[in-house]
């Protein structure tokens, strides 16, 4: 997959502006002033009949089967992967009943980013320190640079390992559970002289699911921590305050006093 990300992000920067998105985690995002080590293509609603063969056309109008096949097969297992944590999560806290209306309330993406070299040698920011908005994340990087916020307070760095991917909680989920899943802060810092790649499968909720704890996680010991909220207005919160590194975005957003 990663060399043919390589192809992909080698292509002319016209075809790749071809690559558009209805929303905000859709389409090709180029490098900014505030990320510029970071590019991305990425696809809507990848588990949809024709998304990736479309996505595929695009970029490759005379066609890429080789590509397309990798990707289609990649989806599918990325997907299934979220599903089968999604489930034994609600299963372990006994609330499995939850798990199909949580599965029709979802929608996927799928984000393909090139992290370039730091100039000068030096370490230097690849992506800024956030939380993923979304239920579950899936990911695989093929170098170094992911670091983790721990509890403590400190970034530990995650090392890829060949034939695994690495997991986060989103804040809709950490909301869903009433606090009892913990989200990390997360970043990535350039070394090196090489381009690090990275494919991503956000599950998300759709605009109009409502995110809230069920009343099974609610008691004395255990108060409301977030208010009920749409998972539209969140996720234009999250975008309007996404370089507030310091800022707890769900706690702010929707954290009960």
């Amino acid at each position: 997959m990663f060399m043919a990300m390589k192809d992909m992000f080698d292509l002319p920067l016209e075809t790749k502006k071809k690559n558009v998105g209805t929303k905000t985690f859709g389409g090709y995002i180029g490098r900014s002033p505030k990320t510029p080590l970071y590019e991305s293509l990425g696809i809507e609603y990848p588990d949809m009949p024709g998304q990736v063969q479309a996505f595929t056309d695009v970029l490759w109008p005379h066609g890429n089967p080789s590509f397309c096949q990798t990707l289609d097969s990649m989806t599918k297992v990325m997907i299934g992967l979220e599903q089968i944590i999604r489930k034994m999560v609600f299963e372990s806290y006994g609330l499995e009943k939850y798990y199909e209306s949580s599965i029709k309330d979802t929608e996927t993406a799928m984000h393909f980013v090139k992290y370039d070299p730091p100039p000068n040698n030096e370490p230097a920011i690849g992506a800024n320190p956030h939380t993923d908005g979304g239920f579950i994340t899936v990911l695989n990087n093929n170098l170094p640079g992911l670091e983790i916020l721990s509890r403590e307070n400190e970034w530990l760095p995650m090392e890829p390992r060949q034939g695994t991917f690495t997991i986060f909680i989103g804040d809709a989920l950490q909301a869903w559970s009433n606090g009892r899943l913990h989200i990390a802060k997360h970043r990535v810092i350039m070394r090196g002289k090489k381009d690090r790649y990275t494919y991503v499968m956000f599950a998300i909720p759709k605009d109009e699911a409502v995110i809230e704890a069920p009343k099974e996680l609610v008691d004395k010991d255990h108060p409301l921590l977030f208010r009920p909220f749409k998972a539209m207005d969140f996720r234009r919160y999250s975008f309007a305050n996404m370089y507030k590194d310091d800022l707890n975005v769900l706690e702010s957003f929707a954290g009960i006093v």
